[in-house]
C-alpha cells in the first residue's frame, strides 16, 4: 500500500476502506501541522486543528471526487484554520507579529529561522499561506491553483511577486 498515490489511496478510503488513512496520515501530517503552525505560531492549536483535518477527511471522505489530494487536504487545512478564527472571533490580520521559538535558541540557524519567520509574519495572511504553502510544504503551481480556485500561471507569478517583497522585508530587518 506505501507505494499507491495518494489519490488511489485516498479514493479507497472514499469507498470505506479506513485502514488506508493510516498511510495518508504518516505522510501527510507533519506537513499539515507545519502549514498551520507557519500561519497560526500556536504549537497547540496545530495540533488540535491537525487532528481536526484528518477528522473532517475521514468525515467528508465521500466529498473527494479523483482530484488531486494534496490540493483537498490543504483546502480543508486552510478552511479549518479560517473557521477555527472566526469562531474565536480573531481573524488571520489579528494574529500581529508570531514568536517564533527555536529548540536551537542558542545557534545562528535559529537566529535566521528567527529573521525568516518574522518577515513572514509581516506578509498579508494571503500571501505568507501561499508562500508556506509552495515553499515549505512543496505545493506544486498546479496544486496551488486548484486550491486557491486560479491558474498555475497566475500562482507562479503571484508567488514570485510575493518572493520579491519577503525578501525586501527580510533584508530591511538584518
Amino acid at each position: 500500500m506505501e507505494t499507491l498515490s495518494d489519490e488511489i489511496l485516498m479514493q479507497k478510503v472514499a469507498e470505506g476502506n479506513l485502514d488506508l488513512l493510516k498511510v495518508l496520515f504518516d505522510r501527510h501530517h507533519k506537513h499539515v501541522y507545519h502549514f498551520l503552525y507557519k500561519m497560526s505560531g500556536d504549537s497547540m492549536l496545530s495540533e488540535d486543528l491537525t487532528q481536526d483535518v484528518f477528522y473532517k477527511l475521514i468525515k467528508y471522505r465521500s466529498s473527494y471526487k479523483n482530484g488531486s489530494f494534496v490540493s483537498w487536504l490543504f483546502t480543508i487545512a486552510r478552511n479549518n484554520l479560517k473557521s477555527h478564527f472566526t469562531r474565536n472571533q480573531r481573524h488571520h490580520e489579528d494574529l500581529g507579529v508570531l514568536e517564533y521559538t527555536s529548540v536551537e535558541n542558542e545557534s545562528e540557524g535559529a537566529e535566521d529561522h528567527s529573521q525568516l519567520q518574522h518577515a513572514l509574519n509581516q506578509l498579508d495572511v494571503e500571501d505568507r499561506e501561499l508562500i508556506i504553502l509552495n515553499r515549505f510544504e512543496d505545493i506544486r503551481y498546479e496544486e496551488l491553483a486548484e486550491i486557491l480556485g486560479s491558474t498555475p500561471g497566475a500562482v507562479k507569478t503571484k508567488v514570485c511577486r510575493v518572493l520579491k517583497k519577503l525578501k525586501k522585508i527580510y533584508l530591511e530587518n538584518i
